[in-house]
């Protein structure tokens, strides 16, 4: 039995799109599994001192934007830092995310995610539509049916349930990576987890 990284994040996240495609490489080559973890931050962030981004004070802001351009830039990943549907509903992804790991497996739910993220950082589509989110599981070959199971009650009662694993855990923010009990939050501490599972 090899190690399994939890991975919690929100599919709106634009530092979780940074992020997952060095993550799923990390993955591959360490032969590490996964377990694709969506949750709620509209119910983390009130415990943990957390804004959304409409409240956040205006430098904070700012300074966002001028990150996002400068790890768009460095990583050669293309992202418009303020999309068109932006900001958007991430629950009704994180649900279909949920749903395809539940009945597909989290290699299926990690090819989702992808293009989920890229469908909101650089494709400039509405994620919380249900016909994109249509469109996404026929781009990636996953089965129309997952968007009717996403809406079940099962579904919601697993993407609580990540949520609050992920309260436990004292997840703050996305993505976070859960390695051994350890926490790694955000995309530019893939280093510390590369090195974690290389030990």
């Amino acid at each position: 039995m090899g190690r399994t990284v939890d991975y919690y994040f929100v599919p709106q996240s634009p530092w979780t799109y940074l992020g997952h495609e060095r993550f799923a490489a990390l993955l591959r080559e360490t032969g590490t599994r996964v377990r694709v973890l969506p949750m709620d931050l509209g119910r983390i962030f009130p415990l943990s001192g957390g804004l959304p981004l409409p409240k956040r004070a205006p430098q904070r802001q700012a300074y966002r934007l001028l990150e996002l351009r400068r790890f768009s830039e460095a990583l050669g990943m293309p992202l418009h830092p303020e999309p068109q549907f932006f900001p958007v509903a991430g629950d009704p992804a994180a649900r279909l995310i949920t749903a395809v790991a539940l009945h597909d497996g989290d290699d299926a739910a990690m090819r989702l995610t992808g293009a989920v993220l890229a469908a909101v950082w650089t494709q400039q589509r509405d994620i919380a539509s249900l016909e994109v989110l249509a469109q996404l599981l026929a781009e990636t070959g996953l089965d129309a049916e997952r968007l009717v199971q996403s809406q079940q009650p099962d579904v919601q009662a697993r993407y609580d349930a990540q949520t609050q694993a992920a309260i436990d855990l004292n997840v703050f923010g996305a993505p976070s990576y859960v390695v051994d009990g350890e926490l790694f939050w955000g995309q530019d501490r893939l280093d510390f987890v590369a090195r974690k599972l290389r030990a």
